[in-house]
């Protein structure tokens, strides 16, 4: 069973078990709780069900693993030739892991199996 959320303005297709890295989000502890209710779409291997634009009363709880990340360093330099000008700047951007717990979409059967592609 997998499911797209949406968070922050990006999508993300999680799974249950799977880790996450999201945009920082500045309450979030470790070991809390953060619970995704845009979700998207759903599937549960036989059947899908498909938001518009979010499924009605789906959510997907997931666990703080590191509340805070940083990443990796980006260096911009600006310089104007002949000015005696020259910029450096640098920036980390703070990321959020979780570890995905539970998807809950109300109505969608799941089957354990994988859906066979006959040919």
């Amino acid at each position: 069973m997998f499911a797209i959320i949406e968070n922050g303005g990006r999508q993300y297709r999680v799974q249950s078990g799977a880790q996450l890295q999201i945009d920082y989000q500045s309450d979030a502890e470790k070991g809390g709780e953060i619970v995704f209710d845009r979700v998207l779409l759903a599937n549960g291997g036989g059947s899908s069900v498909i938001g518009q634009p979010t499924i009605e009363g789906a959510k997907v709880s997931a666990q703080v693993m590191m509340p805070e990340k940083k990443g990796k360093k980006l260096e911009v330099s600006f310089y104007r030739r002949r000015k005696n000008s020259r910029r450096h700047i640098g920036h980390r951007q703070k990321y959020t892991i979780v570890k995905i717990n539970e998807i809950t979409v109300p109505g969608l059967e799941v089957s354990e199996e994988p859906a066979s592609a006959e040919a």
